[in-house]
């Protein structure tokens, strides 16, 4: 079960690599669209204004069609064949879905309590997806719809109809069956999704009200439950979905900027649910802390050594959020380091929405400061200074726990073993290892050379089950454990660490897991041939 909850999780953080880079267009936008930041020119009717509306709307694109987008990223991630495939009959389904869903409610809207009358968006429950005015099931109706197709598309894609029926073999059966499939599920939504949304609405208004309690939970929730890949379940409703604000706190925070901007009412006062968004904090300021600590723990001989390989690595968990280079260094020697961390990123969190710091925060400082200091510095400058004070003084908190635990227990961290070098990951050289595996590719390829190392050390194409991936993951499902190889033959092959659960296996990869899991399927086809 939990290694089908990762999967999930794995294939619900495709569409989220797209949210950063939008959100920072949408912020940029509206802070140079902002008079109150750039002066007159951008006053409404100036072609400068114009202009940057116009790449406004195109930054919302990711936004207004989040749901379409998860769609596409749950069949993308799960089906076990054909993947292209499996995304467009997704998305037909689900618009088919949500097509008979509107006739639904056109009809007898009055029956499910629903006023199909009023227009979509705001507490009507009703939203526009694709052009389509239906109920607003968000991401979770999105998930569960293209996660159903994905089981039609596995069970059925590759089902053999007689010669006369042939037209019909492949997509085209699996949407057909998705079409009668889903007239049930339209009713059986249309009756039960407005209760649901009543009880959103609770648990909106529980959650908020739970204070700093909440916000500690959430955060170290999100934090310790990292290294299973599960953390996506946490934040996604929260942060992507209905959880504590209709739309998610990315799209509402973006949506209310303008006013908050202009307001003169504290944060706190004005985005509650911004709390619920503070975890990108402990990448920001926790990072640093913890680098010191390996720094200073590190015998002196070797304390060059892990500067050259903490700055780096430090760099991208304070600069864009990536924080696993790091954190699953320590996670793999200390794992008692990794709860300690969970509960001070809570406690950072909770401390800062006790003095009154929201918003959408869950990237790194470049996240962090185009989507909130720079365009409500100039009005809510105070709250950043206390959020900046607070962050400061945790990482020195992270600095001085960290120091003494690695002392006190002797924590084989970076630049403290006798038997080998400071390292957060090792790569052997590959470039010797040029194997011809496919005709027309270059063997010497950074990723082919990976991709074989990890290809080879799963045991080969023969103890293959499934092959996955995440933002940095490569996911395998293997048929005999026993023959994979030890961690360290991952870590010769460019892996920053292996997460081992039975037949589950993530090795972790970096940002480049996409072009990896590329080149290792190719080397399954290759195999097959």
């Amino acid at each position: 079960m939990q290694e089908k909850l990762q999967r999930f999780g794995g294939a619900m953080f495709t569409p989220v690599l797209l949210f950063a880079f939008s959100g920072i267009m949408v912020a940029l936008s509206l802070m140079l669209n902002n008079p109150d930041i750039v002066g007159s020119i951008a006053n409404e009717g100036t072609t400068w204004h114009a202009i940057w509306r116009v790449v406004e709307d195109g930054a919302w694109t990711v936004f207004n069609q989040m749901e379409l987008l998860f769609v596409i990223g749950i069949a993308l991630g799960l089906a076990k064949m054909s993947n292209a495939r499996a995304v467009m009959e997704a998305v037909v389904l689900y618009l088919t879905f949500n097509y008979f869903l509107s006739a639904l409610l056109a009809h007898f809207g009055p029956t499910f309590g629903v006023d199909f009358m009023a227009e979509a968006g705001g507490t009507s429950g009703l939203k526009l997806i694709a052009g389509i005015k239906t109920l607003d099931t968000g991401i979770i109706g999105a998930i569960l719809i293209s996660a159903l197709v994905v089981w039609i598309h596995n069970r059925y894609f590759e089902t053999k109809l007689p010669e006369w029926l042939g037209i019909f073999q492949g997509s085209s059966f699996v949407v057909i069956i998705g079409f009668f499939v889903m007239i049930p599920i339209a009713v059986l939504v249309a009756w039960i999704w407005p209760v649901i949304q009543s009880g959103i609405e609770s648990m909106q208004h529980l959650m908020v009200s739970s204070g700093t309690l909440g916000v500690w939970l959430y955060t170290f929730l999100e934090r310790i439950l990292i290294p299973t890949g599960l953390h996506h379940f946490v934040y996604t409703p929260f942060v992507f979905g209905p959880a504590v604000v209709e739309g998610g706190i990315v799209t509402a925070f973006m949506e209310n900027l303008s006013e908050f901007a202009s307001s003169s009412h504290s944060l706190k006062e004005l985005f509650p649910a911004g709390g619920f968004a503070l975890h990108g904090n402990s990448k920001l300021f926790a990072a640093p802390g913890i680098a010191l600590a390996f720094y200073f723990t590190a015998k002196k001989e070797n304390r060059k050594k892990v500067a050259a390989l903490v700055i780096p690595a430090t760099l991208t968990a304070v600069l864009a959020g990536i924080t696993e280079p790091l954190e699953f260094t320590f996670l793999f020697v200390a794992p008692v380091l990794f709860f300690v961390h969970a509960i001070l990123a809570a406690t950072m969190a909770a401390t800062m929405y006790t003095f009154g710091v929201v918003g959408d925060m869950g990237g790194g400082l470049i996240e962090i400061a185009s989507k909130n200091w720079i365009p409500l510095f100039g009005s809510h400058g105070g709250t950043y200074l206390v959020q900046i004070g607070i962050g400061l003084i945790f990482t020195a908190i992270y600095f001085f726990v960290f120091r003494f635990l690695i002392l006190k227990f002797n924590f084989i961290t970076p630049g403290r073993s006798d038997d080998e070098g400071p390292k957060l990951y090792r790569k052997a050289d590959y470039k010797a290892k040029k194997a011809d595996i496919a005709e027309g590719r270059q063997a010497s390829s950074q990723y082919l050379a990976q991709a074989q190392a990890f290809f080879e050390a799963l045991g080969g194409a023969s103890n293959i089950d499934s092959v996955n991936n995440c933002a940095t993951r490569l996911r395998v499902r293997v048929k005999d454990p026993s023959l994979v190889a030890e961690d360290t033959v991952f870590k010769e092959g460019g892996a920053h660490g292996v997460v081992r659960n039975k037949h589950a296996f993530q090795v972790i990869v970096g940002l480049s897991v996409s072009q990896v899991r590329e080149q290792f399927e190719n080397l399954l086809k290759d195999s097959a041939s």
